[in-house]
């Protein structure tokens, strides 16, 4: 697997100087369901939506484990901050789907933000020199601060009727609903956006499920699928870390209230730390290990693939899984202050639980790793 270490702690160096203006932004984030303009352009700048950006267009083009890492760091941060790393530093994959020329301009803005919407609940109808795209979608994390929306189209006429679609169209055209009152993640403004009858170029779209690889990293060649729920998929974890950091670091030097002895030198304390540590080391590596061998049987192809993909499913949703046991774990051992809004716990159990709703980590995923063990066709495309 192509490492770059370099580019990792860089990247995760950045990640940590923008914790002050983080805190800054923090309730702002909650008020206004989104990322504040300074916190967004600060993320923007700091190269964290290229992270999958070929270099010739400059991005970092990493490799899954050190994208887990960097997106683990912005998520400790913040959920919502990780969230958006997460969807656009993996949205800029799309420059080695796209024809050179079309992705050298894609990137020419170093603040180019794609915000990708999968669902295919659009309408592509093929039209001279491209499509006519209409529809709704949800789920568009980050949409208002996008330069570029890549919605997903059923083709409905001109002889590819089914075929599924991922079109880049300015964001410009797309008209924002404001949908998004929910507990957790508030600061990812994933609202729902319309398109009417916007005409795409050909060469701005692609297929959805099987992208024709445009560059040579194994990153655009990996199963489209497979890229796409990494992108949201760590977040849980760098959510977890931080609220054992937090707890282990901060919280356990401190009595709980009517007594004298700091939560660290009670053995039911320890006993829950070394046990959620453990939980999330066992659900990071089993991660890591997926992730390496989907990467080396992406060119293997055949059934090595095939078990490949679905077991890289199943490591997501243990992953999340494992995120969330941990954050029961410490938020449980906090007590009732966990539960007030000024606690950071209290934000981290809402993010995690609305990030592990995601499709990506769905416990259904269990079923398709389940059915390619019994010698069983998958059951779904979209694995």
């Amino acid at each position: 697997m192509n490492q770059n270490p370099s580019a990792k702690e860089l990247l995760k160096a950045r990640i940590a100087s923008l914790a002050p203006l983080v805190a800054e932004h923090r309730e702002a984030m909650e008020a206004q369901r989104r990322l504040p303009s300074p916190l967004f352009a600060a993320i923007a700048d700091a190269g964290l939506l290229r992270l999958w950006a070929p270099r010739k267009f400059g991005g970092w083009e990493l490799s899954l484990p050190d994208f887990m890492e960097v997106v683990e760091a912005a998520a400790g941060l913040d959920g919502s901050v990780g969230w958006i790393v997460g969807n656009g530093g993996g949205m800029s994959r799309a420059g080695g789907y796209l024809p050179e020329s079309v992705g050298r301009d894609l990137f020419a803005d170093p603040r180019t933000f794609i915000v990708a919407t999968n669902g295919a609940v659009g309408e592509a109808i093929p039209v001279e020199g491209g499509y006519r795209i209409s529809g709704r979608w949800p789920f568009a994390s980050g949409i208002h601060h996008a330069s570029i929306v890549a919605p997903a189209c059923r083709v409905s006429t001109g002889g590819r009727e089914g075929t599924v679609l991922m079109a880049y169209v300015p964001a410009e055209h797309a008209e924002v609903v404001d949908t998004w009152h929910v507990s957790g993640l508030r600061g990812s403004g994933s609202c729902d956006y319309l398109l009417k009858d916007v005409f795409v170029p050909e060469a701005h779209a692609h297929e959805m499920l099987s992208p024709p690889a445009t560059q040579p990293g194994v990153i655009y060649r990996l199963p489209a699928v497979s890229a796409f729920v990494t992108t949201v998929a760590v977040v849980p974890l760098g959510i977890a870390r931080a609220a054992l950091d937090y707890f282990t670091n901060e919280f356990c030097a401190r009595p709980r209230a009517g007594t004298s002895v700091a939560l660290r030198d009670r053995e039911l304390i320890q006993s829950e730390v070394g046990r959620a540590t453990t939980i999330l080391a066992a659900g990071r590596a089993l991660l890591v290990s997926s992730m390496s061998e989907l990467s080396d049987a992406t060119d293997a192809a055949g059934d090595r693939l095939l078990q490949a993909r679905a077991a890289y499913r199943a490591a997501c949703a243990h992953a999340a899984e494992s995120a969330v046991q941990v954050v029961d774990i410490v938020s449980s051992a906090a007590g009732a202050v966990s539960i007030w809004e000024a606690h950071p716990l209290e934000r981290q159990v809402r993010d995690i639980d609305a990030a592990v709703k995601h499709i990506a980590m769905s416990p259904s995923n269990y079923v398709v790793v389940g059915r390619v063990a019994l010698g069983l066709d998958a059951g779904t495309p979209r694995f």
